[in-house]
């Protein structure tokens, strides 16, 4: 028995180290096996991969963005004009300067301008066309030298650019007639023109760079004149009178201030100061009364109005400018008038009459006719 267990232990003993040793086996191949791996890893040739490009996808549009508003819009350009502007007053003085001459000549015709120089009591009712008018006048002998002519009318009239209305006119004179020196003799007339209110509008254009302006402004008013006459008039037969003088004309018109009316674009406005303008004129004219059987009378008479010492009352404070006055040159035109005369009956006569100008701007052309029952006495 004892030996038996010997031999038993002797094969455990065996088995045991067979064991062991399998053990050690399998734990020394796999590290020689990873040695030998790690070894070829490191000592062969890495391999280059070869590269294939792949095809590149086409690009898909891209839409463009709509612009989206600009929050800094650029500023408007800035217009430019303001020498046209400044210029536009002178515009301005131009027609206060016609308004000066149409206002006398539409005041003479209230001191017989179509009449003759000699001739009984009279009272005429007239009005007229081409600027309004509508009123009276007359004379009245006041001693066998002296008369009294005198009138008074309603007008309004528009021309180059201004309009005036609510305008009454009053006139008189006084004639000196050296009747007691025969059928040729001289004769002296001193008298006044007085239009104490009138309603003006008065136009002011000019360019910029951005389009035309216009400018349409109110005011009031004034105009005065006085004037003496010195001629020589003659009876040459029952039928005609001729007559020859030399006027001496002083105006004066009165404009009061303003400035332009608001209006959608006027980048250069002004504003006109109150201002008087003046002017005086000498006249050589002129006329000739016909009687063509016992009904038609015909009277016609002209002169060349010469104007000088003329001075403009504006003085106008412009954007851009600063203060503009203008200057009004001398200047000279014709003045012209007629009037055809019927005789209803006795003592009553109907008028046709016309007075006007001719001559360069700012006098122009102009005509102003009417109709006239006249009633001797």
């Amino acid at each position: 028995m004892t030996k038996f267990h010997f031999g038993r232990f002797i094969l455990a003993g065996v088995l045991a180290a067979v064991a062991a040793l399998a053990v050690v086996a399998l734990d020394v191949r796999p590290a020689a096996a990873q040695a030998t791996c790690e070894s070829e890893c490191t000592t062969g040739p890495t391999p280059i991969p070869t590269y294939s490009p792949s095809p590149s996808p086409s690009p898909s549009p891209i839409p463009s963005p709509s612009p989206s508003p600009n929050p800094y819009p650029s500023p408007s350009p800035t217009p430019t004009g303001a020498d046209s502007s400044g210029n536009s007053i002178g515009g301005l003085a131009n027609q206060r300067f016609n308004q000066m001459i149409t206002n006398r000549v539409l005041g003479t015709v209230l001191l017989g301008v179509n009449e003759q120089i000699n001739c009984s009591d009279c009272i005429s009712a007239f009005g007229s066309a081409g600027s309004f008018s509508a009123g009276i006048h007359g004379r009245k002998e006041l001693t066998n030298n002296l008369s009294l002519l005198a009138g008074i009318a309603y007008t309004q009239y528009n021309e180059g650019g201004y309009k005036i209305t609510s305008a009454p006119i009053g006139a008189f004179a006084l004639r000196y007639d050296f009747t007691d020196w025969g059928s040729s003799r001289p004769f002296f007339d001193i008298g006044t023109i007085l239009t104490p209110w009138e309603k003006a509008r008065y136009t002011r254009s000019y360019d910029t760079s951005l389009g035309p302006v216009s400018v349409t402004s109110s005011t009031n008013a004034s105009n005065y004149a006085v004037y003496g006459r010195a001629g020589w008039m003659s009876r040459v037969s029952p039928r005609d009178e001729v007559a020859a003088s030399i006027e001496v004309w002083q105006l004066w018109q009165r404009v009061s201030g303003y400035s332009d009316n608001a209006v959608a674009f006027n980048p250069f406005d002004a504003s006109i100061a109150d201002g008087t303008d003046r002017t005086s004129l000498v006249k050589i004219g002129g006329q000739w009364t016909h009687l063509f059987g016992s009904n038609i009378e015909t009277n016609i008479n002209g002169g060349w109005v010469q104007s000088f010492a003329s001075r403009s009352g504006i003085v106008a404070t412009v954007t851009g400018n600063g203060t503009v006055v203008p200057t009004m040159g001398n200047q000279g035109w014709f003045e012209y008038g007629g009037r055809l005369g019927f005789r209803v009956q006795k003592g009553w006569i109907v008028d046709l009459f016309a007075n006007g100008t001719l001559g360069p701007q700012p006098v122009g052309n102009t005509i102003h006719g009417g109709v006239g029952l006249r009633i001797n006495y």
